[in-house]
């Protein structure tokens, strides 16, 4: 198994404090990975605009940094800031680290002419031919994410570790949610791609558990001819781009979600008040549904968190928090290491039909169950 953690608060807080957090869950993995997602980033030397995009990765030698930065030149992206982490590379397990990138760029004046879906598309693309660039050069750059308002960090080794190579206690980057797996190494082999949380377009998930129904979903998406459903490292890799392919293709509430990957019984759906709809939608996506037994907590590009599980619950997460601040994670340690002044009696654990929603404006948790009807189109 691994271990989860999510914390999402109003005001930005340390990273560190989520690594605290998978500290005391420690027992639960390995330390083959840690990886690390950080949405509305605050850096202390730099007033950040979320307007403009920001590339994580690592260039593993100083002719992929170089290669990189002529790549951004070329295609009229601006540096606008370049995070130097205070690294100690005494503590980092792989020797090939040359430098771990955090850039802000403005971004080509010629997407002025894209809408909003457009300029995404072009971050996605962008993101996936410097990784491809990479790999062409025998894996010497390694890309996470190119996106708006997040900062993606992976590495081998176990969380407080990685999080003091890195410095990532000197409060020079904060945000306002913070997602951090570590990962035990049960199905592959060591892959800084294939460890959580994983991120397409702004959409970011983790998983404890697994999914052996991990190949007929893989075919059915890479079927769908998009290009950011690509890669597979990960059996689990698959619930983010079902995630997006929910919202953003078939452009249903996130509620859906739920629906799609862990479907309710025809029996269940025939007294249900939206039966027929969720019937179809069933049908239609049957190849999407999920065999667990898995956990999974994500966030979306709003900083909206969420968390369900599947119909086994054999891999447990737990809620708690208060107004304006909430922990998701594995364990309730987990929790307690990162809210230790909540009021526990109102933690929850979600059943099989929960979906656990934290809004961006954080002021309570919503639980929300597959039997209630929903709304069958997103808010314009």
């Amino acid at each position: 198994m691994c271990r989860l953690a999510l914390k999402t608060a109003a005001e930005p807080f340390s990273p560190f404090n989520v690594l605290s957090a998978m500290e005391a869950m420690q027992e639960g993995y390995d330390g083959s990975g840690l990886g690390l997602v950080l949405r509305g980033v605050k850096f202390q030397d730099f007033s950040y605009k979320s307007e403009d995009p920001i590339l994580s990765g690592i260039a593993h030698t100083e002719e992929a940094m170089n290669r990189l930065n002529l790549f951004m030149q070329d295609r009229g992206f601006k540096l606008k800031y370049s995070h130097e982490f205070t690294t100690d590379f005494s503590l980092i397990k792989a020797k090939d680290r040359h430098k771990y990138f955090v850039n802000v760029y403005k971004q080509p004046d010629s997407w002025n002419e894209f809408d909003k879906t457009g300029v995404e598309d072009e971050l996605l693309l962008t993101r996936l031919n410097l990784r491809r660039n990479g790999e062409k050069h025998g894996g010497d750059l390694t890309v996470f994410s190119f996106f708006y308002d997040v900062i993606m960090i992976k590495e081998v080794g176990w969380p407080l570790g990685v999080g003091k190579a890195l410095s990532l206690n000197d409060d020079r980057i904060t945000a306002r949610v913070v997602m951090a797996q570590g990962r035990q190494n049960t199905n592959y082999g060591i892959n800084l791609y294939a460890c959580h949380p994983f991120f397409i377009q702004g959409i970011s998930t983790m998983t404890n558990g697994e999914n052996t129904a991990f190949i007929p979903i893989k075919d059915w998406l890479t079927g769908k001819n998009f290009p950011g459903y690509t890669g597979f490292q990960s059996d689990s890799e698959v619930f983010t781009f079902i995630l997006h392919y929910v919202v953003r293709h078939l452009k249903l509430p996130l509620m859906a979600y739920k629906h799609v990957i862990t479907p309710l019984k025809t029996k269940e759906l025939a007294v249900h008040p939206q039966g027929d709809f969720l019937l179809g939608l069933r049908n239609a996506c049957r190849r999407l549904i999920i065999d667990g037994p898995n956990c999974v907590i994500g966030s979306m590009p709003d900083e909206t968190c969420l968390m369900v599980m599947d119909h086994k619950k054999m891999r447990p997460a737990t809620i708690g928090g208060k107004p304006g601040e909430w922990a998701m994670a594995s364990e309730m340690c987990g929790v307690d290491a990162m809210i230790p002044d909540r009021d526990k009696s109102l933690d929850f654990q979600p059943m099989r039909e929960n979906m656990i929603v934290v809004p961006p404006d954080r002021k309570e948790l919503k639980i929300w169950s597959q039997f209630d009807p929903y709304p069958l189109h997103q808010a314009a």
